[in-house]
């Protein structure tokens, strides 16, 4: 099953993450599909860049959003 989900980057408290598309049963962190993404919570914009063409193409070949990901789409 595929999931959009975030990877975590950065350092020691100061995460930013990648917005990816996995395998459920990969490491959070390890191998992905593809990136359409990316969050940075701790800057001072609070950026957030989503690619929603691609999210569109692989909610239509099944994968699933996680609650994460749902609310950074509300946000953008």
């Amino acid at each position: 099953m595929l999931k959009i989900r975030l990877s975590r980057q950065g350092v020691k408290k100061k995460p930013c993450y990648k917005i990816i598309v996995a395998n459920s049963k990969k490491a959070r962190d390890g191998r992905f599909i593809e990136k359409i993404g990316f969050y940075q919570p701790f800057n001072i914009q609070n950026n957030i860049l989503i690619n929603t063409k691609r999210i569109k193409y692989w909610v239509s070949h099944g994968a699933i959003l996680s609650k994460k990901v749902k609310f950074l789409l509300k946000l953008k």
